[in-house]
């Protein structure tokens, strides 16, 4: 049975754009020259082939020259919008306008344990906490993996963290995979959930997530999953990966420019492959290396905003980067740094927001943190919504009937609405004697009890037993094809 959706993020009243339209078109025909002149290197021969065949230039055995033609066509047969489903088949994510939905991120090599504080390296458990912790958090709309965990075999710890998500949560999930054979049993589990492949394609709740080396530099195995997902008519966000000063000029318009040069050979290799396969684009994009520290900030403020407009101009679906700090703990630098990049790409409509609860710049990452965005997001969410103005909310006999002299704490009126207002969960909003007597405790104190609690009494909903062997038959392949190696 078909559930309605929940409450959407949707900021259309409030529109933000880092460029004007002439400036992202002249980004898109820098975009085409890179493209026809400087071309992109492509790793893998059935890219080759496809781009070859459609027209481009290909000399050095690998550099291919795509023409503007080729990028324009795809632009006109790729989805504008796509529907992300629930576990249990119920359209969840309706990616398009300026609707804007959240999760984790995946993969990071530390924990910043919420019982200890401490930074250690995370294990199989942190990523059934942190699936079980999204699952129940309201405001994060689909899951990823997290932490990368050292527990287990790190060549296929991607099919372990795929099948720790199949099983913790009804929510969509964004699957990264190590290699091209671990995203084929990626698909391989989700459609053993779904009931077969043409169910799954029929109302996806996975999408990959594909880094690609750079925007001129295609690596094969990025190529290789575009296109089986493309065959298979599954979302894949394409997102090479550009670093200012480093793999591209340290100008943002140079570096977007690069970027998005390897997007669209991307969206044209996808389109080649199946008319109408899902991409999804970056929602950032620009950034620099810190000439200073020679770290890679994941919250400047130079580039955010300037992929989503890009993307907007283009009209494509999002992938987005916020709610991430560089800081190191869970601190006032931490909110600071999320709670700003979480606005600012919800103004610019980014679609996919990912990387909430990541710290140090992405190799850290903290549950606590993570409750902190979801209320961070619970307040943007009243922030930006429309206020109803009509004779109700209005009240205007009520304000005559109470008069200049009056109150309205026991009025109807008052009863009927006050839980239109915003009430917080972890922020803190008693007078000093309570909060003191409660144990003076910070934020960051206050979202660890709620991990903790979350943790010690939500259960996910299980999947069907037939799925779940079916899910874990994978991985034990797996297992076993490494054994035998």
């Amino acid at each position: 049975m078909t559930q309605p959706l929940k409450r959407i993020l949707d900021s259309s009243a409030f529109r933000f754009a880092r460029m004007a339209p002439e400036k992202c078109e002249k980004i898109h025909n820098a975009c085409l020259t890179i493209l026809e002149r400087t071309g992109v290197r492509l790793y893998e021969p059935e890219a080759i082939n496809l781009v070859s065949r459609a027209g481009a230039a290909v000399s050095d055995g690998n550099r291919a020259r795509i023409p503007a033609r080729l990028v324009e066509q795809a632009l006109s047969t790729a989805p504008k919008r796509l529907t992300l489903y629930d576990r249990n088949g119920n359209p969840v994510m309706p990616v398009e306008g300026y609707r804007s939905f959240f999760g984790p991120g995946s993969d990071v090599l530390n924990i910043v344990d919420h019982r200890t504080g401490q930074r250690r390296k995370p294990v199989l458990r942190d990523v059934v906490d942190g699936i079980t912790l999204c699952d129940a958090l309201d405001n994060i709309d689909f899951v990823m993996s997290m932490f990368l965990p050292q527990d287990v075999n790190q060549v296929i710890a991607d099919r372990y963290q795929m099948e720790v998500m199949l099983n913790h949560t009804t929510k969509p999930i964004v699957f990264v995979t190590y290699d091209t054979s671990g995203c084929v049993d990626a698909i391989e589990m989700a459609e053993a959930v779904a009931g077969g492949a043409a169910a799954l394609a029929q109302k996806p709740f996975v999408a990959c997530y594909i880094n690609v080396t750079t925007g001129l530099r295609h690596n094969r195995e990025a190529l290789q999953k575009l296109l089986l997902l493309a065959g298979k008519g599954l979302p894949a966000m394409y997102i090479p990966v550009s670093l200012g000063g480093v793999t591209a000029p340290v100008t943002i318009p140079a570096a977007i420019a690069s970027v998005y040069a390897g997007v669209l050979a991307g969206l044209v290799i996808s389109q080649l492959k199946r008319p109408g396969a899902p991409v999804i684009v970056p929602g950032w994009g620009g950034s620099a290396l810190d000439m200073r520290t020679l770290v890679e900030p994941y919250c400047g403020p130079d580039y955010h905003g300037v992929g989503e407009t890009m993307a907007r101009y283009y009209d494509l679906p999002t992938f987005s980067l916020a709610g991430s700090s560089d800081s190191k703990v869970v601190d006032q630098q931490a909110s600071f740094e999320a709670a700003l990049t979480l606005l600012a790409t919800v103004l610019a409509g980014g679609h996919i927001v990912h990387d909430m609860g990541y710290l140090e710049s992405g190799l850290s990452g903290s549950l606590a943190q993570l409750a902190i965005c979801d209320e961070m997001v619970s307040w943007i969410k009243h922030c930006v919504s429309e206020i109803e103005v009509n004779d109700e909310t209005l009240a205007l006999d009520l304000i005559d009937q109470v008069g200049p002299d009056g109150q309205f704490l026991d009025a109807e009126h008052t009863t009927r609405h006050y839980r239109e207002r915003w009430y917080p969960r972890l922020i803190e909003r008693d007078n000093f004697d309570r909060w003191q007597a409660k144990g003076s405790n910070t934020l960051a104190q206050r979202a660890a009890e709620q991990v903790e609690a979350i943790l010690s009494s939500h259960r996910p909903q299980a999947l069907p037993e037939a799925a779940a062997r079916a899910v874990h038959a994978v991985v034990e392949r797996a297992q076993a094809q490494r054994r035998a190696r």
